[in-house]
């Protein structure tokens, strides 16, 4: 029997979670894979209007969850609305990110690592709770949105270069857990986006990134999230960082 036999199919209508399904990138996220079939679980922490604002664009079930994904307590009570709802997630799409930009000699250690908690440990927690149904049915898929900072040194951001670098390093050892079981995990890495996270930059800091790229423009969210069928697809990819970023990965 070969290793493709071995694993389960895909189903028809996978079950979706995209964290921070509220903002800019997430929004988007959630109305590609609304489109590719799945059945989408939206997330949001705070900003329930947009969230729900992006429920009713979606044609397929879906369902509104919340909850802080730093708080592991939290992410498994929002796992059990999704499955009572829709069913155990064959899709994660961990979107949901803060940042809180400081040189580090100046930052308030809290805030560090709130950054930390939300982006890096709260991936961990919805991969704890959604990865052991998709290794059960051999067949899943993960997709960690990271970002150039992970490899490239911006000043006043220890915290969120800390926990995108962290990220990939959880994408790649948690795809070689589970590649034999027909579970991916990859990690999606966009460029410079104004988004709801990134919208207050003074307009000299977001000029200097433009002109700093090989493309000299921003991508949209839209071209990012047009990836995610791409991850879908693919069986034999995993423990990749996939780059939408004009070039900002390779400057």
């Amino acid at each position: 029997m070969s290793g493709k036999a071995a694993f389960g199919q895909r189903p028809a209508s996978p079950v979706a979670l995209v964290t921070g399904a509220s903002g800019g990138l997430g929004r988007e996220l959630a109305l590609a894979l609304d489109a590719a079939g799945c059945r989408v679980a939206v997330h949001y922490n705070s900003a329930r209007q947009a969230a729900e604002e992006v429920a009713g664009k979606l044609a397929g079930d879906h369902v509104l969850v919340t909850g802080d994904v730093a708080d592991y307590a939290q992410v498994t009570a929002m796992y059990e609305r999704i499955t009572e709802a829709l069913g155990p997630v064959d899709v994660l799409v961990n979107n949901g990110a803060v940042r809180k930009d400081a040189l580090m000699a100046m930052q308030d250690p809290a805030q560090w690592r709130q950054v930390i908690d939300t982006n890096l440990v709260g991936s961990f927690h919805t991969a704890r709770v959604c990865v052991p149904a998709m290794l059960r049915a051999r067949w899943g898929r993960v997709v960690n949105i990271v970002s150039p900072s992970a490899l490239i040194a911006t000043a006043g951001q220890t915290a969120y270069a800390a926990s995108k670098a962290g990220l990939i390093g959880l994408t790649r050892t948690l795809a070689a857990e589970c590649g034999r079981r027909g579970v991916t995990v990859n990690a999606l890495s966009p460029g410079f986006m104004i988004t709801g996270m990134t919208d207050t930059l003074p307009e000299h800091v977001v000029a200097g990134m433009r002109d700093k790229v090989p493309v000299p423009r921003f991508v949209t969210p839209q071209e990012v999230a047009r990836s995610i069928g791409l991850f879908l697809d693919q069986d034999c990819m995993t423990g990749q960082v996939i780059s939408i970023d004009s070039g900002a990965s390779i400057t």
